[in-house]
């Protein structure tokens, strides 16, 4: 029997989760990220909840009812933005991965039920959002499937080389 389960990051999934965002970038906007800067990134965001909350779908498998496995299957990344305008906070989901061996077998929508629940459950958290790139039509379809819609904004900005 195959299930799915959550869970939170720990400092020794750093490296896999490194892994996964820099072939999310390379995938989804073609970019090749600085291995050593995302796994810094990640150290600091599992160390410090107040930057990032990782969680980490596992797939557990029963081996002749003795033995379960569990292996890494997907992972997203959940920020906190406050809102003066609604006096809470948006749950920003972001760093999505789900390695393609994987995909289209539930893996997001387990991760984003998990978290919803947990939105819903904690005082002051307004809702939950995310950014899709504009041609990423199969992940639209995926959020608009959860019962997600598009918020109407576009997003800017302007990054800082840092020497």
């Amino acid at each position: 029997m195959t299930r799915l389960r959550i869970r939170e990051a720990h400092a020794h999934d750093r490296d896999l989760l490194a892994q996964w965002a820099m072939a999310m970038a390379l995938e989804t906007e073609h970019k090749h990220l600085d291995e050593a800067t995302v796994r810094a990134g990640m150290a600091a965001g599992i160390a410090d909840p107040s930057k990032a909350r990782y969680f980490i779908a596992m797939q557990e498998s029963d081996i002749a009812g003795r033995e379960t496995i569990a292996a890494p299957v997907g992972t997203l990344m959940l920020t906190r933005e406050w809102s003066d305008w609604r006096n809470g906070d948006w749950w920003w989901i972001q760093s999505v991965y789900v390695p393609p061996e994987h995909r289209r077998q539930g893996v997001f929508a387990t991760l984003y039920r998990h978290v919803e629940a947990q939105a819903r459950a904690t005082p002051g958290v307004i809702g939950l959002r995310l950014y899709v790139e504009r041609g990423n039509a199969n992940a639209q379809r995926t959020y608009q499937s959860l019962g997600m819609v598009d918020a109407g904004y576009d997003i800017f900005e302007a990054e800082f080389a840092r020497g």
